[in-house]
């Protein structure tokens, strides 16, 4: 996912959309590099490049986390998701119909 890959003019987006969609995609690029650093550390056997590698990865987290919480912020039904599935006991999706 790249800012090129809209799916409507970027003309016909709104301010809105585009911030979202900045915070969208970096959100994804930071996720993408969690994942490997944690693959790299858990590839090699030197202890200190491993640890590196995992203090690379945990920036990478403390980015993420930023981001959610600007789209937590500044779109009102994330956040009514995040409200919903975040910090609950039991089964993430409820047995039952939906």
């Amino acid at each position: 996912m790249s800012s090129e890959e809209l799916h409507a003019p970027r003309e016909r987006l709104s301010k809105h959309t585009m911030a979202m969609h900045s915070a969208v995609v970096s959100l994804v690029e930071e996720l993408q590099a969690m994942d490997w650093y944690r693959q790299r550390a858990d590839d090699t056997d030197d202890a200190e490049l491993k640890a590196v590698l995992v203090h690379n990865m945990d920036d990478e987290m403390e980015h993420a986390a930023m981001l959610i919480e600007w789209l937590r912020r500044n779109v009102t039904e994330f956040a009514a998701q995040l409200t919903k599935f975040l910090g609950r006991e039991g089964p993430i999706v409820p047995s039952g119909p939906s």
